[in-house]
């Protein structure tokens, strides 16, 4: 399939309803209002085609953006290539491919810290992301060691953070006491101490979890938010 083509099946595919939800999550009009799950059949055929990729990130299209997300090559991903990329955005439609995306790829590591500590609140939030998925994916990915030092920075940083980046960390928190068993006490003890976190969702049902008890019972199902 070329690019034309799968604009013209997005299209098809897409729901006036469903689009209106997307728009609450700041895509912008370009949007059809396509299924997830109707963009991962799209990427089970296509696979992984690096350059089809870049053609469908370049159409702005939300639902192209998702698709170029799935099928781009994590090992030809490169720093500037994933700036551009959380320039680019919506970061907030988009944060959970694009996190997934880096997090898979060869710069995933200097990536993650560099994002982490940024003043930009969409590189910061996707840093945490990266650092929630490297957990998820692979829970050697990130030393104890480093995930007690994040954890430690989370619980001082996270009220005053900016608005989606105290979801990120919160997200994070719960990572480390989900997929870090030697440190889910410390993490349950620290989300006690932080409290209720605080995050802006906008006109979407969206909530933050409260930390301590998802812990806890995602910790049975070892899965994140």
């Amino acid at each position: 399939m070329n690019t034309q083509e799968i604009l013209t099946t997005l299209k098809q595919l897409g729901k006036p309803q469903t689009a209106a939800i997307y728009q609450r999550y700041g895509t912008g009009h370009n949007v059809f209002g396509v299924l997830t799950s109707e963009i991962a059949k799209l990427q089970k055929k296509i696979k992984v085609d690096h350059a089809l990729a870049l053609e469908l990130w370049k159409t702005g299209n939300a639902e192209a953006r998702v698709l170029a997300l799935l099928i781009t090559d994590s090992e030809k991903l490169t720093r500037a290539d994933a700036d551009r990329l959380v320039k680019d955005g919506p970061v907030r439609f988009l944060g959970c491919y694009l996190s997934a995306l880096v997090a898979r790829s060869p710069i995933a590591e200097k990536t993650m810290h560099a994002w982490m500590k940024s003043p930009g609140e969409h590189f910061r939030e996707m840093g945490y992301g990266i650092f929630a998925v490297r957990l998820k994916d692979d829970p050697d990915a990130i030393t104890d060691a480093e995930a007690a030092a994040t954890l430690a920075v989370i619980e001082k940083e996270i009220h005053r953070a900016p608005n989606w980046v105290r979801y990120a960390m919160n997200n994070a928190l719960i990572a480390i006491g989900v997929f870090k068993p030697t440190l889910r006490a410390k993490a349950i003890e620290a989300a006690k101490r932080i409290g209720k976190v605080e995050v802006d969702h906008g006109e979407t049902n969206c909530k933050t979890p409260d930390a301590a008890p998802y812990i806890e019972k995602a910790a049975k199902r070892k899965r994140c938010p």
